[in-house]
């Protein structure tokens, strides 16, 4: 596995920054997103996450029909 930051190589195990290979990478990694250089490319349209999906949201009144009986 290499590091994301600097490209070093570095093992999994035992190593408490894990992807990174030292805790300067990984403050490096939480630098670059507080300072909004890692942002998604595609605008987010308005709706498209507020909306649940139809197989999310119940049936009007058969839920609660079901829970009466």
């Amino acid at each position: 596995m290499r590091c994301p930051i600097c490209g070093k190589k570095t093992s999994p195990e035992g190593n408490p920054y894990r992807p990174f290979c030292s805790e300067r990478c990984k403050l490096i990694d939480l630098d670059n997103w507080l300072s909004g250089r890692y942002r998604i490319s595609t605008p987010v349209t308005s709706g498209e996450e507020t909306q649940p999906a139809a197989s999310e949201t119940p049936e009007s009144g058969q839920d609660a029909k079901a829970n009466r009986d």
